[in-house]
């Protein structure tokens, strides 16, 4: 992962930790369900922004290595197939 992405990750999972020991504390307080809801969701939002930064890192490096001309077929089917696996499963396909 590039070093800039990388703090860029921790920080947001560092603020979701965070956000999660708040909602924790909300249940605790039997507060009210639809603000326990909201808190959720907004921290599903969150760890969605997370995926995304960790998968544009990968695009940048890890994808963007495997399908220059100095790989081979099986690592370039390899990546292609880890991406088509991650799509599927965030899809809920």
């Amino acid at each position: 992962m590039q070093p800039e992405a990388r703090d860029d990750v921790l920080r947001r999972l560092r603020t979701i930790q965070g956000h999660v020991s708040g909602l924790v504390r909300m249940v605790e307080q039997e507060d009210y369900c639809i603000d326990v809801i909201n808190q959720v969701v907004a921290v599903q939002r969150s760890l969605d922004k997370v995926a995304q930064r960790v998968l544009e890192s990968h695009l940048q490096t890890c994808v963007r290595q495997a399908l220059s001309d100095g790989h081979n077929d099986e690592a370039r089917d390899r990546v292609i197939g880890e991406l088509l696996a991650v799509y599927q499963k965030a899809a809920n396909l």
